[in-house]
């Protein structure tokens, strides 16, 4: 197999079968490469010849945007996404960042940039009438471009930015192709498959666990907007066999109401990061599928994935080389130990971060961020601000982001650990845990519950549920309780917990608290400060 994405879409250059689907318009693998190869013909007419070029995607998931992507691949340049729910100068400091000259958007999105510092970037508005004309006129031959070798860049893919400002993970090609090449071999893919693509493809989960896959196979790729009511009449319509997810869409789908018909679909695999275990269980049994969920990052440094001994909670066994450790120390944690009911009892001691010790795995840094670069990098290991614990067997358990350590009355809790417990609950979709202030010193803990559609919660209800988790610690039941319907997210259904920080109590959402010492729930007097 070819070492670069480039290599891998000239395979199909000659292919009749179908390579791209958007709504009911197919385009085969031949007219997908000579698509690509006329738009990066565009480009390079367009580019600064004495520095390289950068093409930034302002695009929702459409077949300009798969153009786009596969443009960078053939024509050997780099291809930028941009996170379409960026706004004012964030936007902008990315397409500067990123020292885009070219920046393809359309016209949903062209008004955001109105009146911004874009660093000199070409726009060209896809909608128009200049963009298709100019495509049309150019040659659609494979010939001239440069070749790109496996460790080029292919792609700058910022981060979600959960935990502060986005950085531009430089992807190279033979990152995109070992994922794709990885999932084919997993799940025995080939051109008679279809690969569904509904999350955003400014993201790297999209590019690896979509794209690349579509591309290493030869299958079908559909490039479709994420829609929980409408996804599996979407999948019909398509005969999709595999599709790729990130965050919440599982929990998404799940919460709608249930169709004696859903398992009566064409998907058999469904591969991502991040879902809840009950998730991946009841997505599986209802829709008549395989869920494989694994853990990487934008910067693939840190690889950890489920096998069949994978004990409940645990999101699998590391790669080599990624372990637990104490920033403070730089050494490794000590393995988490247990009660008889199953809580861990060292916790303090048990959870670090999540690190590869053998150094950047195949982390190629951040364009123009060395400082952040050296940060991630600190001491020749990559360390990826993931909180964890290992058990005695060498199975990871999460526990949040660096930021979701709380210290509750003198004792030092985890977000993570809590989330998946309140997730047990028929009634509970999605679940937030994280730390507003004590009047007096430290932190206490606030959730905020999203509720499957129809579903009904009553604080005593929750008082009850919570009281019968054996597991539970009792400093983790949460103090307050916010019933939402919905949680602020990125782009990537990652849940902005910041922003929920940020708010604590003073939301108009329905609010529970219950008392110091007890732990009943009553509808709690709102601040709208």
């Amino acid at each position: 197999m070819a070492d670069t994405v480039q290599g891998l879409l000239l395979a199909h250059a000659e292919r009749d079968s179908v390579g791209l689907r958007y709504d009911d318009r197919t385009w085969s693998w031949r007219e997908v490469v000579a698509g690509a190869a006329a738009r990066a013909h565009v480009l390079r007419s367009m580019a600064e010849t004495d520095q390289p070029l950068h093409v930034g995607v302002l695009l929702p998931n459409g077949p300009e945007m798969a153009f786009a992507i596969s443009a960078g691949a053939v024509g050997g340049h780099v291809t930028v996404g941009i996170n379409a729910t960026r706004r004012g100068e964030a936007l902008a400091s990315d397409v500067r960042r990123a020292d885009c000259q070219v920046l393809l958007t359309d016209s949903a999105h062209r008004p955001l940039l109105d009146g911004l510092d874009l660093g000199g970037a070409t726009v060209i508005d896809t909608d128009g009438a200049a963009w298709p004309a100019l495509v049309a006129d150019a040659p659609a031959t494979t010939d001239g471009f440069p070749t790109p070798g496996a460790m080029d860049t292919f792609m700058l893919i910022f981060t979600s930015g959960t935990s502060g400002e986005p950085k531009a993970v430089q992807v190279a090609h033979f990152m995109v192709v070992m994922a794709g090449s990885v999932l084919v071999d997993k799940y025995g893919l080939d051109a008679d498959d279809v690969v569904y693509c509904s999350m955003p493809m400014f993201h790297s989960n999209a590019i690896a666990a979509g794209y690349a896959v579509s591309a290493a196979s030869g299958a079908a790729l559909v490039v479709a907007e994420f829609s929980a009511r409408g996804f599996v009449d979407d999948l019909r319509r398509h005969g999709a066999t595999y599709l790729n997810y990130v965050g919440k869409p599982l929990a998404y789908v799940l919460a709608t109401p249930e169709r004696p018909d859903d398992a009566d679909n064409p998907l058999r695999f469904a591969f991502g990061n991040e879902a809840s275990e009950r998730d991946i269980r009841e997505f599986a049994q209802r829709f008549g599928c395989s869920v494989w969920d694994g853990f990487g990052s934008t910067e693939n440094a840190i690889i950890i994935t489920r096998n069949e001994e994978t004990p409940p909670g645990s999101i699998g066994v590391p790669f080599d080389g990624v372990a637990v450790y104490d920033r403070a120390t730089r050494t490794e944690c000590p393995r988490a130990t247990y009660d008889a009911e199953g809580r861990v009892t060292n916790l303090d001691e048990a959870v670090g971060e999540l690190v590869n010790t053998q150094g950047a795995g195949f982390f190629g840094g951040y364009y123009n961020d060395e400082a952040a670069t050296a940060e991630r990098l600190d001491g020749g290991m990559y360390w990826s601000g993931d909180l964890a614990y290992r058990d005695a067997d060498g199975f990871v358990f999460l526990a949040g982001r660096t930021d979701d350590w709380l210290r509750v009355d003198g004792e030092n809790l985890a977000a993570a650990p809590v989330e998946q417990l309140l997730l047990r609950h028929d009634a509970i979709s999605q679940a937030a845990v994280y730390a507003v202030a004590d009047d007096r010193v430290g932190d206490q803990l606030m959730c905020a519950l999203v509720l499957r559609d129809g579903a009904v919660l009553t604080p005593d209800e929750l008082a009850a549920f919570l009281a019968a988790q054996l597991d539970l610690s009792p400093k983790a039941w949460p103090r307050h309780v916010r019933i939402a319907a919905a949680l602020p997210s990125t782009a990537t259904n990652k849940v902005l917990k910041r922003e929920l920080r940020t708010q604590g109590l003073a939301t108009d959402d329905l609010l529970w608290s219950r008392g110091e010492r007890d732990h009943v729930y009553a509808e709690a007097v709102r601040s709208n400060a």
